[in-house]
């Protein structure tokens, strides 16, 4: 089985106690040589220099690429654009461009009177700024708020022709759910990677919540498994084994490229990519 590229998301901490568990994400999952990390912000905004000070701090520190989330909530364009500034000050040049989620408490996304009003604007004033590497999000189900399966596909063509260069797909449960995407995204005439993006699944609770709330359909067969599992004491087991598999098939059917949301819980994440064949890499200058 070939092995695929790999990158990681994390999420800014908000407490000392979530600094020292990312720091040890980080220090467990960099020895896999991603060819990124993500640093999300939080649910309108809310974690904005939380992400900032991340990004600043792992681009420093572990000589990882940072790919930095960016979102047009509650900012106008100027401040979007001066954090984009920021980073690339700092030396990152990598951004995640969403439009994001809407902030605490309101049922849709409403745009700053002086803000981006749609994620294909802060696309296309990023990319005309010439400074940064872009990728975008994608749904190989439907989004919550999308009329249909080809609007979300004519939406995401959209921001890839306005200068994103790559997308990273919200998590899905089968392999043949990105397989039908990928192939109706050919048939668009997008013609850019679109990265499967993987969740292990480190609680089955919280993992059902999050599904519903994205729209990622949760097939029958999945919640069967993992009410059974947890009734015999092996969420964990059956939680590598089916996402190793998702993975495996996957690159049969061609992926080399896979994007994990890890949640700043490492060890599952790990395990899967041990399972696929993916080990730390030996720097060999520190060899004796």
């Amino acid at each position: 089985m070939t092995k695929p590229e790999i990158s990681f998301e994390f999420f800014p901490p908000q407490t000392l106690e979530a600094s020292f568990r990312l720091w040890d994400t980080v220090q467990t999952l960099a020895p896999l040589g991603p060819r990124f990390v993500s640093v999300t912000y939080g649910a309108g905004g809310t974690t904005r220099e939380l992400t900032r000070d991340a990004v600043a701090t792992l681009h420093k520190s572990s000589g990882l690429p940072v790919a930095a989330h960016l979102t047009c909530v509650d900012a106008s364009r100027d401040e979007t654009l001066a954090i984009a500034e920021e980073f690339a000050a700092a030396g990152v040049t990598d951004i995640v461009a969403l439009r994001g989620d809407p902030p605490k408490g309101q049922d849709r996304f409403t745009p700053h009177p002086d803000g981006f009003a749609t994620s294909v604007e802060l696309i296309a004033a990023l990319a005309e700024s010439g400074k940064f590497k872009i990728r975008v999000g994608a749904y190989p189900d439907t989004h919550p708020e999308a009329p249909s399966a080809q609007a979300d596909i004519d939406w995401l063509k959209a921001k890839l022709d306005a200068g994103a260069d790559e997308a990273l797909t919200q998590f899905f449960f089968e392999a043949e759910t990105f397989f039908r995407f990928r192939d109706a995204c050919a048939k668009a005439g997008i013609d850019k990677p679109i990265v499967p993006g993987i969740l292990p699944i480190e609680n089955w609770t919280g993992a059902r919540k999050f599904a519903k709330r994205c729209g990622a359909r949760v097939p029958g067969w999945v919640e069967d498994a993992f009410e059974k599992a947890i009734r015999d004491d092996r969420h964990d087991l059956l939680a590598t084994a089916l996402c190793t598999e998702l993975c495996s098939d996957l690159i049969e059917g061609g992926v080399d490229r896979l994007h994990f949301y890890t949640l700043n819980r490492p060890e599952l994440t790990r395990d899967v990519c041990f399972a696929l064949g993916i080990t730390p890499k030996v720097d060999l200058q520190h060899v004796a």
